[in-house]
Protein backbone atom coordinates (compact mmCIF):
# COMPACT_ATOMS: atom_id res chain seq x y z
CA UNK A 1 0.00 0.00 0.00
CA UNK A 2 1.22 3.87 -1.04
CA UNK A 3 1.04 6.21 1.70
CA UNK A 4 0.86 9.69 0.72
CA UNK A 5 1.79 10.85 4.64
CA UNK A 6 3.00 14.46 3.37
CA UNK A 7 -0.47 16.66 2.71
CA UNK A 8 -0.04 19.21 -0.22
CA UNK A 9 -4.07 19.71 -0.85
CA UNK A 10 -6.81 20.27 1.72
CA UNK A 11 -9.93 21.33 1.13
CA UNK A 12 -12.64 22.10 4.03
CA UNK A 13 -16.05 22.76 3.92
CA UNK A 14 -15.67 24.41 0.15
CA UNK A 15 -19.24 25.78 -1.39
CA UNK A 16 -19.51 27.17 -4.36
CA UNK A 17 -22.61 29.09 -5.73
CA UNK A 18 -23.49 29.96 -8.97
CA UNK A 19 -27.28 31.99 -7.82
CA UNK A 20 -29.28 29.50 -6.96
CA UNK A 21 -27.17 26.50 -7.84
CA UNK A 22 -25.20 24.77 -5.38
CA UNK A 23 -21.92 23.76 -7.70
CA UNK A 24 -20.07 22.42 -4.61
CA UNK A 25 -21.67 21.42 -0.97
CA UNK A 26 -19.76 21.46 1.47
CA UNK A 27 -17.18 19.34 0.14
CA UNK A 28 -13.87 18.12 1.71
CA UNK A 29 -10.78 16.43 0.45
CA UNK A 30 -7.09 16.23 1.53
CA UNK A 31 -4.28 14.77 -1.07
CA UNK A 32 -0.84 13.13 -0.63
CA UNK A 33 2.39 14.33 -2.19
CA UNK A 34 2.96 12.25 -5.39
CA UNK A 35 -0.63 10.65 -5.03
CA UNK A 36 -2.42 10.48 -8.34
CA UNK A 37 -5.87 11.65 -7.10
CA UNK A 38 -9.64 11.01 -9.21
CA UNK A 39 -12.50 12.85 -8.93
CA UNK A 40 -15.00 11.46 -10.57
CA UNK A 41 -18.83 12.33 -11.79
CA UNK A 42 -21.29 13.21 -14.71
CA UNK A 43 -21.42 16.55 -16.35
CA UNK A 44 -22.60 19.11 -14.14
CA UNK A 45 -21.31 17.28 -10.85
CA UNK A 46 -19.36 20.20 -9.86
CA UNK A 47 -16.01 18.93 -10.83
CA UNK A 48 -14.48 21.76 -12.73
CA UNK A 49 -16.03 24.59 -10.34
CA UNK A 50 -13.81 22.26 -7.49
CA UNK A 51 -10.40 22.71 -9.84
CA UNK A 52 -10.89 26.29 -10.48
CA UNK A 53 -11.48 26.90 -6.95
CA UNK A 54 -8.40 25.24 -6.29
CA UNK A 55 -6.24 27.01 -8.86
CA UNK A 56 -7.39 30.52 -7.84
CA UNK A 57 -9.42 31.23 -10.77
CA UNK A 58 -12.76 30.85 -9.00
CA UNK A 59 -13.52 32.38 -5.36
CA UNK A 60 -15.25 30.15 -3.12
CA UNK A 61 -18.39 31.24 -0.92
CA UNK A 62 -17.29 29.18 1.87
CA UNK A 63 -14.80 26.87 2.95
CA UNK A 64 -10.80 27.28 2.88
CA UNK A 65 -8.30 25.76 0.63
CA UNK A 66 -4.62 24.92 1.25
CA UNK A 67 -2.33 24.13 -1.32
CA UNK A 68 1.82 23.38 -0.86
CA UNK A 69 0.55 24.82 3.06
CA UNK A 70 -0.80 28.27 1.72
CA UNK A 71 -4.12 29.80 2.11
CA UNK A 72 -5.28 30.19 -1.61
CA UNK A 73 -7.30 33.57 -1.01
CA UNK A 74 -4.09 34.59 0.74
CA UNK A 75 -0.92 33.40 -1.52
CA UNK A 76 -3.23 32.60 -5.40
CA UNK A 77 0.04 33.98 -6.99
CA UNK A 78 2.65 31.94 -4.99
CA UNK A 79 0.58 29.01 -5.52
CA UNK A 80 -0.25 29.77 -8.73
CA UNK A 81 3.42 29.57 -9.58
CA UNK A 82 3.83 26.34 -8.44
CA UNK A 83 1.27 24.28 -9.89
CA UNK A 84 0.38 23.57 -13.45
CA UNK A 85 -3.73 23.42 -14.81
CA UNK A 86 -4.49 21.75 -17.95
CA UNK A 87 -8.45 23.06 -18.37
CA UNK A 88 -11.32 21.10 -19.88
CA UNK A 89 -11.17 23.08 -23.26
CA UNK A 90 -8.03 23.98 -25.61
CA UNK A 91 -7.25 27.28 -24.89
CA UNK A 92 -3.34 27.33 -26.47
CA UNK A 93 -2.72 29.41 -29.44
CA UNK A 94 -3.90 27.59 -32.94
CA UNK A 95 -1.88 29.98 -35.01
CA UNK A 96 1.53 29.30 -33.00
CA UNK A 97 3.92 25.93 -33.50
CA UNK A 98 4.04 24.11 -31.01
CA UNK A 99 7.90 25.14 -29.87
CA UNK A 100 6.17 28.36 -29.84
CA UNK A 101 3.39 27.82 -27.79
CA UNK A 102 5.52 26.24 -24.78
CA UNK A 103 8.39 29.22 -25.33
CA UNK A 104 5.13 31.58 -24.65
CA UNK A 105 3.85 29.57 -21.70
CA UNK A 106 7.82 29.82 -20.41
CA UNK A 107 7.51 33.52 -20.73
CA UNK A 108 4.82 33.96 -18.87
CA UNK A 109 6.24 32.18 -16.04
CA UNK A 110 9.43 33.91 -16.03
CA UNK A 111 11.28 30.94 -17.00
CA UNK A 112 14.97 31.30 -18.52
CA UNK A 113 16.65 29.29 -20.51
CA UNK A 114 14.06 26.92 -20.57
CA UNK A 115 15.23 25.29 -24.45
CA UNK A 116 16.30 22.04 -22.74
CA UNK A 117 12.98 22.15 -20.48
CA UNK A 118 11.05 22.37 -23.64
CA UNK A 119 13.15 19.40 -25.58
CA UNK A 120 12.47 17.45 -22.65
CA UNK A 121 8.99 18.09 -22.73
CA UNK A 122 8.57 17.33 -26.42
CA UNK A 123 10.61 14.20 -25.88
CA UNK A 124 8.35 12.83 -23.30
CA UNK A 125 5.50 13.96 -25.30
CA UNK A 126 6.72 12.51 -28.08
CA UNK A 127 5.54 15.44 -30.03
CA UNK A 128 9.38 16.22 -30.80
CA UNK A 129 8.89 15.53 -34.98
CA UNK A 130 5.47 18.17 -34.66
CA UNK A 131 7.69 20.99 -32.83
CA UNK A 132 7.43 23.14 -36.17
CA UNK A 133 3.12 22.48 -36.53
CA UNK A 134 0.59 25.03 -35.80
CA UNK A 135 -1.50 23.48 -32.98
CA UNK A 136 -4.46 24.17 -34.76
CA UNK A 137 -3.29 21.66 -37.13
CA UNK A 138 -2.76 19.06 -34.33
CA UNK A 139 -5.32 15.86 -33.63
CA UNK A 140 -7.10 16.22 -30.25
CA UNK A 141 -4.73 13.68 -28.45
CA UNK A 142 -1.38 15.65 -29.51
CA UNK A 143 -3.84 19.32 -28.73
CA UNK A 144 -3.43 17.86 -24.71
CA UNK A 145 -0.20 16.84 -24.76
CA UNK A 146 1.07 19.89 -25.98
CA UNK A 147 -1.05 21.82 -23.43
CA UNK A 148 0.23 19.20 -20.74
CA UNK A 149 3.72 20.22 -21.45
CA UNK A 150 2.78 23.99 -21.58
CA UNK A 151 1.31 23.18 -17.96
CA UNK A 152 4.73 21.69 -17.06
CA UNK A 153 7.51 23.97 -18.35
CA UNK A 154 7.44 25.82 -15.17
CA UNK A 155 8.28 22.56 -12.96
CA UNK A 156 5.56 22.35 -11.43
CA UNK A 157 4.56 20.36 -7.96
CA UNK A 158 0.90 19.55 -8.67
CA UNK A 159 -1.10 19.80 -11.40
CA UNK A 160 -4.62 20.21 -11.94
CA UNK A 161 -6.24 18.23 -14.89
CA UNK A 162 -9.89 18.87 -15.86
CA UNK A 163 -11.00 15.62 -17.87
CA UNK A 164 -7.91 15.39 -19.97
CA UNK A 165 -9.03 12.37 -22.31
CA UNK A 166 -12.66 13.85 -23.08
CA UNK A 167 -13.05 13.28 -26.91
CA UNK A 168 -9.09 12.03 -27.49
CA UNK A 169 -9.16 8.62 -29.76
CA UNK A 170 -8.40 5.53 -27.29
CA UNK A 171 -5.11 5.40 -28.65
CA UNK A 172 -4.29 9.07 -27.45
CA UNK A 173 -5.79 8.20 -23.81
CA UNK A 174 -3.94 5.27 -23.58
CA UNK A 175 -0.32 7.51 -24.30
CA UNK A 176 -1.60 10.08 -21.74
CA UNK A 177 -1.89 7.91 -19.28
CA UNK A 178 1.51 6.45 -19.66
CA UNK A 179 2.48 10.21 -19.56
CA UNK A 180 0.73 10.82 -16.30
CA UNK A 181 2.23 7.17 -14.56
CA UNK A 182 5.46 8.91 -15.37
CA UNK A 183 4.60 12.19 -13.99
CA UNK A 184 3.83 10.74 -10.83
CA UNK A 185 6.74 8.37 -10.81
CA UNK A 186 8.53 11.90 -10.72
CA UNK A 187 7.08 12.66 -7.63
CA UNK A 188 4.23 15.41 -8.98
CA UNK A 189 1.20 15.09 -7.10
CA UNK A 190 -1.50 14.50 -10.20
CA UNK A 191 -5.10 15.79 -9.38
CA UNK A 192 -7.75 15.04 -12.17
CA UNK A 193 -11.23 14.76 -13.34
CA UNK A 194 -12.73 12.23 -15.78
CA UNK A 195 -16.42 11.12 -16.48
CA UNK A 196 -14.53 7.94 -17.22
CA UNK A 197 -14.98 5.71 -14.52
CA UNK A 198 -12.28 2.75 -15.79
CA UNK A 199 -9.69 5.78 -15.67
CA UNK A 200 -10.67 5.92 -11.77
CA UNK A 201 -9.27 2.11 -11.52
CA UNK A 202 -5.55 3.76 -12.53
CA UNK A 203 -5.74 6.20 -9.79
CA UNK A 204 -4.76 6.25 -5.97
CA UNK A 205 -7.78 7.13 -4.81
CA UNK A 206 -10.83 8.13 -5.72
CA UNK A 207 -13.81 10.33 -4.95
CA UNK A 208 -17.14 9.67 -6.22
CA UNK A 209 -19.05 13.16 -6.94
CA UNK A 210 -22.98 14.34 -7.59
CA UNK A 211 -24.70 16.77 -7.55
CA UNK A 212 -21.69 19.31 -5.40
CA UNK A 213 -21.26 16.36 -3.21
CA UNK A 214 -18.87 13.61 -2.64
CA UNK A 215 -20.67 10.34 -2.09
CA UNK A 216 -17.79 8.27 -1.81
CA UNK A 217 -13.58 8.40 -1.36
CA UNK A 218 -10.86 6.31 -0.54
CA UNK A 219 -9.00 3.75 -3.29
CA UNK A 220 -11.16 2.33 -5.91
CA UNK A 221 -11.09 -1.42 -4.45
CA UNK A 222 -12.40 -0.32 -1.16
CA UNK A 223 -15.35 1.87 -2.75
CA UNK A 224 -16.11 -1.02 -5.17
CA UNK A 225 -16.00 -2.94 -2.22
CA UNK A 226 -17.91 -0.36 0.15
CA UNK A 227 -22.16 -1.29 -0.91
CA UNK A 228 -21.55 -4.91 0.08
CA UNK A 229 -23.28 -6.24 -2.47
CA UNK A 230 -23.18 -8.95 -5.47
CA UNK A 231 -23.89 -7.99 -9.27
CA UNK A 232 -26.21 -10.45 -10.91
CA UNK A 233 -25.63 -9.86 -14.92
CA UNK A 234 -27.84 -10.85 -17.41
CA UNK A 235 -26.99 -10.78 -21.34
CA UNK A 236 -29.93 -10.58 -23.49
CA UNK A 237 -30.72 -9.56 -27.09
CA UNK A 238 -33.82 -7.70 -25.69
CA UNK A 239 -31.71 -5.81 -22.83
CA UNK A 240 -34.72 -2.99 -23.18
CA UNK A 241 -37.67 -4.65 -22.43
CA UNK A 242 -36.08 -6.95 -19.94
CA UNK A 243 -35.00 -3.81 -18.01
CA UNK A 244 -38.17 -2.42 -17.74
CA UNK A 245 -39.48 -5.85 -17.07
CA UNK A 246 -37.79 -6.41 -13.91
CA UNK A 247 -38.01 -2.50 -12.68
CA UNK A 248 -41.77 -2.67 -13.17
CA UNK A 249 -42.47 -6.11 -11.64
CA UNK A 250 -39.69 -7.10 -8.76
CA UNK A 251 -38.06 -4.44 -6.57
CA UNK A 252 -35.10 -5.36 -7.43
CA UNK A 253 -32.20 -2.09 -8.39
CA UNK A 254 -32.05 -3.11 -12.01
CA UNK A 255 -29.34 -1.39 -14.08
CA UNK A 256 -28.77 -1.50 -18.03
CA UNK A 257 -25.36 -1.03 -20.12
CA UNK A 258 -26.04 -2.01 -23.70
CA UNK A 259 -26.99 -5.71 -23.69
CA UNK A 260 -26.08 -6.49 -20.22
CA UNK A 261 -29.22 -5.88 -17.54
CA UNK A 262 -26.57 -5.89 -13.87
CA UNK A 263 -28.73 -6.32 -10.93
CA UNK A 264 -27.29 -5.36 -7.25
CA UNK A 265 -28.40 -7.67 -4.78
CA UNK A 266 -27.52 -8.44 -1.16
CA UNK A 267 -24.98 -11.29 -1.02
CA UNK A 268 -27.72 -13.36 0.93
CA UNK A 269 -30.62 -12.43 -1.31
CA UNK A 270 -31.88 -13.49 -5.00
CA UNK A 271 -29.69 -16.24 -6.78
CA UNK A 272 -29.36 -16.73 -10.17
CA UNK A 273 -31.61 -19.52 -10.43
CA UNK A 274 -34.50 -17.53 -9.33
CA UNK A 275 -34.12 -14.89 -11.81
CA UNK A 276 -33.38 -17.40 -14.77
CA UNK A 277 -36.95 -18.91 -13.91
CA UNK A 278 -38.41 -15.18 -13.83
CA UNK A 279 -36.67 -14.90 -17.29
CA UNK A 280 -37.75 -18.22 -18.65
CA UNK A 281 -41.96 -17.62 -16.96
CA UNK A 282 -42.11 -14.37 -18.70
CA UNK A 283 -40.28 -15.56 -22.25
CA UNK A 284 -37.72 -13.12 -21.94
CA UNK A 285 -34.44 -14.55 -24.19
CA UNK A 286 -30.63 -14.61 -22.21
CA UNK A 287 -27.59 -15.72 -23.15
CA UNK A 288 -26.00 -16.15 -20.04
CA UNK A 289 -26.33 -15.30 -16.02
CA UNK A 290 -23.53 -14.66 -13.69
CA UNK A 291 -22.93 -13.15 -10.37
CA UNK A 292 -19.62 -10.69 -10.81
CA UNK A 293 -17.99 -8.59 -8.74
CA UNK A 294 -19.38 -4.75 -8.20
CA UNK A 295 -17.62 -2.03 -11.00
CA UNK A 296 -17.25 1.17 -10.13
CA UNK A 297 -19.99 2.08 -12.33
CA UNK A 298 -22.53 -0.19 -10.12
CA UNK A 299 -21.26 1.17 -7.36
CA UNK A 300 -21.94 4.36 -8.64
CA UNK A 301 -24.87 4.15 -10.09
CA UNK A 302 -26.01 2.45 -6.36
CA UNK A 303 -24.79 5.57 -4.63
CA UNK A 304 -26.57 8.03 -6.41
CA UNK A 305 -29.51 6.11 -5.81
CA UNK A 306 -29.67 5.76 -2.28
CA UNK A 307 -28.92 9.48 -1.85
CA UNK A 308 -31.90 10.50 -4.11
CA UNK A 309 -33.77 8.39 -1.85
Amino acid sequence: MLSFNSKVIEVQSLKKYFGEIKAVDNLSLSVGRGEMFGLIGPDGAGKTTTIRCMCGLLQANQGNIEILGLDIKKHKKEVQNNIGYLSQKFSLYGDLSIDENIEFFAEIHNVVDYAKRRADLLDFTRLTPFRNRAAEKLSGGMKQKLALACSLIHKPQIIFLDEPTTGVDPVSRRDFWKILSDLQKEGITVFMSTPYLDEAERCNRIALMNKGKIISLDTPQIVKNSINKNVIEIVTPQARNAHKFLKTNTHLEVQLFGDRINIIIDKSLTTPGTLINLLKQNNIPFEDVRVIDPTLENVFMNLIEKNSN
